[in-house]
């Protein structure tokens, strides 16, 4: 768990990154994850030789063997002098990661040039972490060797004193991504932590899942899975499952390259080292997977449109549009297998939008699936990124239709005060909605003026398909009584007489 001093000592580290003139969140994380990548690397190396001594077994290594290629580890220059350290990792380090070929990173000569990978495995079996495969275009912008300096005694501090295990490094990046308050130009911004525990819970994933975000960010809701799989599943799996699970069973596409190396660090930092993240626009014409995943968990950007030749034809035979949030629906119902099922975020809109597009992907959800629940949240969810009100839809694609009755809940409170400071709060709706969605045979008998209820998939469909909940929900209106006129009209003659009689009695003072 993160506790209060460790948090003190993470925002040590950025605010000397600050003071430095690094100040966007974004590339202060993204900084800190090369540094964080780099010491994992010697982590690793380290291991390795321990292995080595204990067995005697010759292993491959990471670090050329050469002087040069063992200065560049971490455990070796992070006590030299400042000026040295940076340019250990600005001409060395950085370069030699970008250029990191199955495993191995590449030695230089005196003059500093690098050398070509001389790769002595038989095969190539072993993959590049999905991190190490998204650097090619990575840019080491630290800007002075104090700075540097700082934020590796400030790591290595950490390392040392705080972080005991993975779920520990997993939990301070999560701290860090936890600072990114800014919407990206396409609408996408960071889902809170609680609301994709949420929504993981809801579906509850098993080993034999296979799990795809296609707008996955910073794999949130991968590495929120991973941790449901291993809090439930960890004693049991098999070496099969295990395999599975470090790798295979998570896929991540974005197209926001910085994105990728965020979610892939996060992803390694919860021990899943080899997952499909890749760079791909989702909805185009590049995406033809079909009937590949069981689970979808996403919030797909709201705001961005995409060019219509681009947009791949069988999407639009489902929703014939350019806005995402309905193409993100219909790319679900592709990629997921038959009974896969998928929670996702969708702005409200989707819900009652009156165009034929909007209308037609609600009703491919009602008519040829199972929609099972519609949980509207409050606009304040996602402050401060925006204020837009959002729900999220819980659906199960058949390909046979299946849905007889869909359950509504009415969220008032997340745990945290719907204003730009989300501060803690004691009313919290989420445990209620996962008891409830697991529990749905006892919801049966409950009214349309209660939090949550059941409405047929019958009159849905009469109104236009219709999602919102405010459709179906019935206020209970307490009559109120009012005074009469009479003894309005006697308060308001009191009144004025006071009001006189003040008046008066000010004149005399002047």
């Amino acid at each position: 768990m993160i506790t209060g001093a460790i948090k003190n000592k993470v925002d040590k580290i950025w605010t000397d990154i600050w003071a430095g003139g690094i100040t966007n969140p974004l590339t202060v994380i993204e900084q800190l994850t090369y540094l964080m990548f780099i010491r994992s690397l010697d982590e690793k190396e380290l291991e390795t030789e321990e292995f080595e001594n204990m067995s005697g077994e010759k292993m491959d290594k990471i670090f050329p063997q050469s002087p040069i290629g063992q200065s560049m580890r971490w455990s070796k220059f992070k006590n030299d002098d400042p000026r040295d350290i940076y340019n250990v990792i600005s001409q060395r380090v950085f370069p030699a990661i970008k250029s990191m070929k199955h495993g191995h990173l590449p030695d230089f000569t005196e003059q500093g040039e690098m050398t070509e990978i001389v790769d002595n495995t038989e095969n190539d079996v072993e993959k590049d972490t999905a991190f190490a495969r998204y650097m090619s275009d990575a840019m080491f912008l630290i800007p002075t060797p104090q700075v540097l300096q700082k934020i590796i005694t400030g790591l290595d501090d950490l390392y040392e004193h705080d972080i005991s295990d993975l779920d520990m490094q997993g939990d301070l990046y999560e701290y860090m991504l936890g600072k990114l308050s800014t919407a990206g130009q396409n609408g996408q911004f960071r889902t809170p932590r609680h609301i994709i525990k949420m929504m993981v819970e809801l579906l509850q994933p098993t080993p034999e899942d296979t799990i795809c975000d296609p707008a996955c960010g910073t794999a949130g809701f991968l590495v929120a899975s991973a941790e449901y799989i291993r809090s439930y599943y960890e004693d049991t799996m098999t070496n099969e499952q295990w395999e599975h699970f470090f790798g295979p069973m998570f896929t991540g596409f974005d197209t926001d390259r910085t994105m990728l190396r965020l979610s892939a660090m996060n992803l390694m930092l919860h021990s899943i080292t080899h997952p499909e993240i890749d760079y791909q626009d989702s909805v185009s014409k590049q995406n033809q997977i079909r009937d590949k995943y069981t689970i979808c968990l996403a919030n797909p950007p709201f705001k961005g449109t995409i060019d219509a030749e681009s947009i791949n034809d069988d999407l639009k035979v489902v929703t014939n549009t350019k806005k995402t949030e309905l193409l993100f629906l219909a790319l679900f119902l592709r990629m997921l297998k038959k009974g896969g099922r998928c929670a996702c975020i969708v702005p409200d809109g989707v819900l009652f939008g009156s165009s034929k597009a909007h209308k037609s992907v609600r009703k491919e959800l009602v008519e040829n699936h199972q929609l099972r629940a519609v949980i509207s949240m409050p606009s304040g969810v996602f402050k401060p990124y925006a204020g837009v009100s959002t729900a999220v839809l819980v659906f199960t694609k058949t390909g046979a239709g299946g849905t007889e009755n869909v359950w509504f809940y009415d969220m008032k409170s997340d745990g945290f005060s719907l204003d730009d400071k989300r501060s803690e709060v004691p009313e919290n709706d989420i445990s209620g909605i996962i008891n409830r969605f697991h529990n749905l045979e006892q919801e049966t008998s409950r009214q349309r003026t209660e939090q949550s209820f059941f409405v047929p998939k019958q009159e849905i469909a009469d109104n236009d398909y219709d999602l919102s909940i405010n459709k179906y929900k019935k206020v209970e209106y307490v009559p109120v009584e009012y005074p009469s006129t009479a003894e309005i009209m006697a308060d308001l003659h009191e009144l004025e007489m006071e009001i006189t009689a003040g008046l008066a009695e000010l004149e005399e003072m002047l």
